[in-house]
């Protein structure tokens, strides 16, 4: 059914099996730590807590990211046509194609909500906007954007029957076969289009790595918006303990979007590498750290409660802290007793979890630098 041999990615059997292990691993990781993320903002909205924007995009990258985890990585090659020989293969045509249609509608979406986390940090950051103004003016829009995006793309291939079996995987490519029973050498295409593939796989490329250009523009720009921040209070000593919060809130802000783009880059910067190698070493990489987006995001998220929490009970190591943060969040069934009673209480958020309470924005007017010269001159014009 597939004119690509079994093996032929990874290079061999045992590193498939390999590969394959440790992918189902990073799914289930990033399945639990997504699912995490909802569970967190959900109960806060139960809670009639206050939610702002940035969480709810997570909720949506998160929500999207347990689609292509669950769909795409973890059933893997389960969903692959048992006829291409791959490793695990049991599925069919139509498990193949809606393995493939969550390859782009979950993958390329949760990529799209990574650059949406990038654009509301800057827009608070530099431009001095409050969750309110985002909210109102940008997020609903950019919800619908997103989703009406990767829809469109992900049906696409779909009416064009271009979802097929590569690599242990089903995703946007042309199947080849024998163009007749009699012809034994050469090969037609047997189901899918070949332009609807070139065209979506460069729409695919490109959006990918408008996203990696914009987060990375992003996180310099604010390292340099805050950095000059620093440097303005630091020469002119303001003292206004607004100010000097708004600061140090911006640069842990600065921080979790420079961890979050990094978590970007661990994931994707791997698969583009091995589609311009194409050897199964880089292929085997790659197919070994994507499937980890969502765990990276997940620590990355709940980093601020952690650290509060390490603030609130010195010398407790980050992996405890985390422990302690994550144990509220996870069913009754986690917890070592197995019963609700038995559950720890809610960390409290720490101030960054909720960007709209420091930003830029709400800065107090800073007054004009004083000249100690100047100073003198009136004492001496007073005597």
């Amino acid at each position: 059914m597939s004119t690509v041999d079994p093996f032929a990615c990874v290079g061999s059997v045992r590193n498939e099996l390999i590969v394959a292990i440790f992918q189902k691993t990073g799914a289930f990781l990033s399945i639990v730590g997504s699912s995490l993320i909802v569970s967190d903002v959900a109960k806060k909205v139960r809670n009639g807590k206050e939610t702002d924007p940035y969480q709810r995009i997570m909720v949506g990258l998160s929500t999207l990211d347990v689609l292509v985890s669950f769909f795409v990585l973890f059933l893997g090659t389960w969903m692959v046509p048992k006829e291409t020989g791959w490793l695990w293969a049991v599925g069919n045509t139509s498990s193949c194609s809606v393995q493939g249609f969550f390859v782009v509608f979950a993958g390329y979406g949760e990529t799209c909500y990574q650059a949406a986390i990038s654009l509301n940090i800057l827009l608070l950051i530099v431009f001095g906007w409050k969750q309110e103004t985002f909210s109102k003016k940008v997020e609903k829009p950019m919800h619908f954007l997103i989703i009406a995006f990767v829809l469109v793309f992900a049906i696409i291939p779909l009416v064009y029957e271009t979802y097929n079996p590569w690599c242990g995987g089903c995703t946007i490519i042309p199947l080849w076969g024998k163009c007749s029973a009699k012809d034994e050498g050469e090969f037609c295409i047997v189901r899918g289009n070949q332009k609807v593939e070139l065209v979506l796989r460069l729409i695919a490329g490109a959006a990918i790595l408008i996203v990696l250009i914009f987060c990375t523009v992003v996180m310099v720009w604010v390292y340099l918006h805050v950095r000059r921040q620093e440097m303005r209070n630091r020469r002119y000593n303001f003292g206004i303990s607004n100010n000097a919060d708004n600061h140090r809130e911006s640069r842990r802000i600065r921080k979790i979007l420079f961890l979050y783009t990094l978590s970007l880059y661990f994931s994707y910067v791997p698969g583009f590498f091995a589609v311009f190698v194409g050897d199964p070493i880089s292929q085997s990489i790659s197919d070994t750290v994507f499937p980890l987006l969502g765990f990276w995001n997940m620590l990355v998220y709940f980093l601020p409660n952690c650290l509060k929490y390490q603030r609130d009970h010195p010398g407790t190591w980050l992996v405890t802290a985390y422990f302690q943060v994550l144990r509220p969040q996870a069913p009754c069934a986690w917890s070592p007793s197995g019963m609700c009673a038995g559950q720890k209480e809610d960390v409290e958020d720490a101030p960054e979890m909720n960007f709209s309470k420091f930003n830029t924005a709400n800065e107090q007017p800073t007054p004009s630098p004083i000249d100690p010269t100047n100073q003198n001159n009136d004492s001496n014009d007073n005597r």
